[in-house]
């Protein structure tokens, strides 16, 4: 089969790889698209390697079809030819990858392969961190970093659906249309804005912060009383000043988070609570993947470019077959 190679000069290639090798507890995809994520520039640099026994090259979600399933997989009631979107460790950009049966989720009705590769990781990033970590409850004010991410725009559908009211930051006025589109009700300009003064117009229970940096500390101690600040990456920079003082009087807390980290079996469960709470309301049209661009895998550079430069509003994608 083939799959994307990070090349010496850090080019990408595709170009021939073994065939995966389904263990008894896998199933065997024949990818039909995969979806782009901001981990997969962070492994490109060699800031983000793959958990143990994963393939080398890029992709954290897939939809195609099953074209093998093992002899320990029968109990996900997965059979041959079934259509599946899936949460990789690794791998996703390739024609073949073998995934852990639990791992693998219906297609919802009506949908495409390049809008099911669009729900696994950041729908599942989003679920983790806002109702599991997060502990989210109707009525609270969340702040999303980078609302006009795939991961931003699933986060704010997510937190809406909860009851939430939400703030979030972007970087021009094209992406606070769209986020406002999607259900954002404060929106931040984080170019001619300061988000500290948001902070402090509007206390925060929640946030989702993509970012960290020298400003997460300033802004940390402006969460109100029981507030959760969850760490997912540090784009802005890994070093702050935290107010210790705010965080012991007023029970504050600062959470980092990683889903690819997690062990299998949380996933699944992740997974299993995903599908049952939100199928529903992708089928309805409710919930919506948003999708800024479908490019064929051979232009994985192109894709890379979007990323790289902040172009897009939602999710790229790679199609394969």
């Amino acid at each position: 089969m083939k799959a994307i190679l990070i090349q010496d000069d850090n080019s990408l290639l595709w170009t021939d790889v073994p065939d995966p090798i389904p263990a008894d507890d896998e199933v065997l995809i024949d990818i039909h698209a995969c979806a782009l994520n901001r981990a997969d520039l962070l492994q490109r640099a060699g800031n983000y390697p793959p958990p143990p026994g994963c393939p080398e090259w890029m992709g954290l979600e897939v939809a195609g079809v099953i074209e093998y399933v093992g002899p320990a997989a029968v109990n996900f009631g997965l059979k041959v030819g079934d259509e599946v979107c899936a949460l990789l460790g690794g791998g996703g950009y390739a024609e073949k990858v073998a995934v852990n049966a639990g791992m693998c989720m219906p297609i919802p009705k009506g949908f495409s392969m390049a809008q099911a590769t669009a729900i696994p990781e950041v729908f599942a990033t989003a679920y983790l961190n806002l109702i599991i970590e997060g502990g989210l409850k109707k009525g609270e004010r969340v702040f999303i970093q980078a609302g006009a991410s795939g991961l931003g725009l699933a986060a704010i559908q997510m937190a809406k659906h909860y009851g939430a009211e939400v703030m979030t930051t972007v970087s021009s006025d094209r992406k606070a249309k769209a986020v406002l589109e999607y259900g954002a009700d404060i929106v931040i300009n984080r170019k001619t804005e300061n988000i500290g003064e948001y902070l402090d117009r509007y206390p925060t229970d929640l946030v989702l912060d993509c970012v960290g940096g020298p400003d997460l500390g300033p802004n940390f101690g402006k969460l109100a009383r029981g507030g959760r600040w969850i760490m997912l990456a540090t784009l802005g920079g890994t070093e702050t000043v935290l107010p210790l003082r705010e965080l012991l009087s007023r029970g504050i807390r600062l959470i980092g988070i990683t889903l690819r980290s997690r062990h299998p079996s949380v996933k699944v469960q992740i997974l299993r609570a995903l599908r049952e709470n939100f199928w529903p309301g992708f089928e309805s049209g409710e919930v919506k993947p948003v999708i800024y661009k479908i490019l064929p895998i051979t232009e994985a550079e192109e894709a890379h470019r979007i990323m790289r430069s902040n172009e897009n509003i939602g999710k790229i994608i790679l199609t394969v077959k």
